[in-house]
């Protein structure tokens, strides 16, 4: 039997084609595109619909295979999200998690609840980024235009079926959900002044949404396949795929974000916890991911950019190959520091970080990789720490799943 998933990152998006045989399931790559947000008259954004289209091309190759292909499921990065009118249709623009209203958001929250109450309801780490943050930044005419709040992956599903529902485990991330009550959160939906009804029905992993669009079917050429809510967060889907056994292992799903973290049965939302801002997002299965949320490839894919620009074209192997002959340990950066969030030009603050902290100058274009690569493991080891002390548990064994479990160097110096 055969099988569609479409997996949207923030960096680039892939149609994939898999296949279940002989008890083993082979993965193909019909279409991959890029992706990326682009800055607009309203800020920073997402072109949904170019993302749609290219995903309409990827089934349009699927349909040209001719194989009985069962259904197809989508998944995306957390925290942005769709609006949609009272006729259903998506309203643009539809914001990315990087735009700067979210600080302004984030105050207006503040002085509505204590960020000790939300963490409390939700146990979800504190970010100007999360969802909840970018709904207070949203105007009064746009909160009353809106009928419905659905989380991006969820909104390509329901572009799909027509069926707007929330998958828990991309809902977990969006700060507005009580993994204790299994729902919504009506004290912080209220906090922000936002109706309850514009909040979807919650739905588990592995929900039946219903048949493709009959005019979608038409103009891709597919047969009317079924759309499934599968894991519709990106993570969520990446750990449950991950091989484990026994309870001494953790994850680390790395991609333009870095997520660290163990899989256990119950949330752990405590004052320790709290502190040190870990996350409790929802997994397959109703288990939760304790993790934390930090910056990943985003620091190499920011530099990739900014050298294009000048005229230093490099893959990603060609980064890790110089990286690799530069001196190793000369200055290292803290990544979680706000100056990598959203540089104009992040070679100069890497650069710029190590100058004000009174450590050598990145020499070259290598230099300045191997001290953000260096500067990740490190990271991660301190994150793991950290899990291991709210748990209780040693952890014996890193799985690393996403695009960046395929820069070895990386994975090398995690290791």
């Amino acid at each position: 039997m055969h099988y569609l998933a479409c997996d949207l990152g923030a960096e680039s998006g892939r149609l994939m084609l898999g296949t279940l045989a002989d008890g083993r399931l082979s993965l193909e790559e019909l279409h991959r595109f890029p992706n990326g947000p682009v800055e607009t008259e309203h800020g920073l954004c997402w072109d949904i619909p170019r993302l749609f289209s290219e995903l309409k091309v990827g089934l349009k190759k699927a349909a040209d295979r001719k194989l009985p292909i069962a259904s197809i499921s989508c998944d995306a990065w957390g925290l942005d999200y769709f609006l949609l009118d009272e006729n259903g249709a998506v309203m643009e623009p539809t914001f990315s998690y990087r735009d700067s209203r979210n600080q302004r958001g984030m105050d207006a929250v503040l002085n509505a609840v204590s960020w000790e109450e939300i963490y409390e309801e939700t146990g979800i780490q504190q970010m100007p980024i999360n969802s909840l943050n970018q709904l207070g930044a949203e105007t009064t005419a746009r909160r009353e235009a809106a009928a419905q709040f659905l989380p991006l992956g969820d909104g390509f599903n329901y572009l799909l079926s027509g069926t707007a529902k929330a998958e828990v485990s991309l809902a977990s991330t969006t700060q507005l959900y009580n993994p204790h009550t299994r729902d919504w959160s009506d004290k912080l939906i209220n906090a922000i002044g936002w109706p309850r009804e514009k909040f979807p029905e919650l739905i588990p992993s592995c929900t039946r949404l219903g048949p493709l669009k009959p005019e979608l079917a038409d103009e891709t050429g597919l047969v009317p396949i079924e759309v499934i809510a599968t894991c519709s967060h990106d993570t969520g889907a990446a750990v449950a795929a991950v091989p484990a056994e026994e309870n001494d292992w953790a994850y680390l799903s790395s991609g333009t974000w870095s997520l660290i973290g163990v899989e256990i049965p119950e949330p752990i939302i405590t004052a320790q916890s709290r502190e040190l801002n870990f996350t409790n997002e929802i997994g397959h299965g109703n288990t939760v991911r304790l993790l934390r949320n930090c910056i990943g490839m985003w620091l190499l894919s920011e530099c990739r950019r900014i050298w294009a620009t000048e005229g230093h074209e490099y893959s990603y192997d060609d980064l890790a190959q110089i990286a690799t002959e530069a001196e190793p340990f000369a200055a290292l950066i803290n990544p979680t520091d706000e100056c990598f969030f959203a540089p104009n030009h992040m070679p100069e603050a890497i650069s710029g970080y190590c100058r004000d902290t009174g450590q050598p100058f990145p020499a070259n274009h290598g230099a300045i990789i191997r001290c953000a690569l260096e500067s990740l493991a490190l990271l991660y080891a301190q994150r793991l720490r950290e899990a291991e002390s709210l748990t209780g548990q040693k952890i014996n064994r890193l799985h690393i799943v996403g695009g960046g479990s395929r820069n070895e160097l990386l994975n090398q110096f995690t290791a």
